[in-house]
């Protein structure tokens, strides 16, 4: 059977365009929390950044920081940006997770997480943090951040972490609304949360967590396999995660000498990329993201040495079976640390 002249340009065509096809990069599957936390990534998706590097993101979303490390696992997901948990050091030991680089820190002088108690505990005597031995304390769950916080509290203001009756609530909304209604004594709540609580009379801000345990309290991870087969595409990422927290830094970081924040047309910008994703349509959501800003080192440095302090606690309380090497779970090739 001969072909057309048309037929063999066509087939010719065909034969070049498939192999093109073939190499098309996956995209990125990144899991996270819808909170206003991982602000540089919703700058950097909606100004285009990824796909400039050269990768498409997708965005997951979970309720919870354990499930991300999960799906990592599983291959639901490529990467995650949460929390370092009990739950997440115990998978990264067993080689399945990689920190490759910093997110959100606790910085001194900044109000990211309030120290909430209710007004009955607060007219009761709680009304500093050396006080919290013997009260009860609402977190999400063991081996959560919540948890962590709560320990390294303990261990600045010399009480045992024992004598808290520690109360897994499983969501922050959970947490806040019980020390609104006096059924736990104390919490912990980021700003644009536990403010209103206050200003409700209902609770009491007794301290900023950053003031006391400053630490790395986000990291981006990646799992084995992306590490293993795509070190390229987490480089492209890393160079747009790079210039959304610059742009981050220029709208809600420039600090006078006071460390006030400066705001200006940057800040309404990058405001208006983020609430693409959290504080949707709420008229109030530029005051609610500034009221909970958190720090982010330049070029989304890692805090290495903190990280290492995260899973020798975590391994101190059970959390982390056997011996895990540190240096065998983060990978700074891909961004810088501190």
């Amino acid at each position: 059977m001969r072909l057309t002249r048309r037929a063999a340009l066509a087939l010719g065509a065909t034969t070049l365009t498939m192999p093109a096809l073939a190499q098309a990069p996956a995209p990125i599957r990144l899991g996270l929390l819808r909170t206003a936390s991982p602000a540089p990534l919703y700058i950097a998706q909606e100004r285009g950044w990824f796909r400039e590097a050269g990768v498409e993101v997708q965005f997951r979303f979970f309720d919870a920081a354990q499930p991300i490390a999960a799906a990592a696992v599983s291959g639901d997901t490529d990467m995650g940006i949460t929390a370092l948990t009990g739950g997440f050091f115990a998978l990264a030991g067993r080689g399945e997770l990689v920190v490759i680089g910093g997110g959100l820190h606790e910085q001194r002088g900044l109000k990211l997480t309030a120290v909430l108690v209710s007004k009955k505990a607060y007219d009761a005597g709680l009304t500093s943090l050396d006080k919290l031995g013997g009260k009860s304390f609402g977190i999400t769950q063991y081996g959560s951040s919540f948890h962590y916080m709560a320990g390294r509290l303990a261990e600045t203001q010399n009480f045992d972490l024992k004598s808290l009756t520690l109360r897994p609530l499983q969501t922050v909304q959970n947490m806040v609304a019980a020390v609104r209604t006096g059924q736990v004594d104390a919490t912990m709540a980021i700003a644009s949360m536990a403010t209103p609580a206050a200003a409700s009379g209902e609770a009491v801000i007794i301290g900023w967590v950053g003031d006391h345990v400053p630490y790395q309290i986000t990291a981006l991870f990646a799992s084995k396999a992306m590490v293993g087969n795509r070190a390229d595409d987490l480089r492209k990422f890393a160079t747009a995660y790079r210039r959304g927290i610059t742009s981050y830094r220029e709208a809600f970081l420039r600090l006078d000498a006071s460390g006030t924040p400066q705001y200006g047309p940057a800040t309404d910008a990058a405001i208006a990329d983020i609430t693409k994703y959290v504080f949707v349509g709420d008229p109030a959501a530029g005051d609610k993201i500034k009221a909970g800003l958190g720090w982010y080192d330049e070029g989304g440095a890692l805090n290495v040495a903190d990280v290492r302090n995260q899973l020798t606690w975590f391994s101190a309380q059970g959390m982390v079976k056997g011996e895990v090497d540190a240096g065998a779970i983060i990978d700074t090739r891909f961004l810088p640390t501190r």
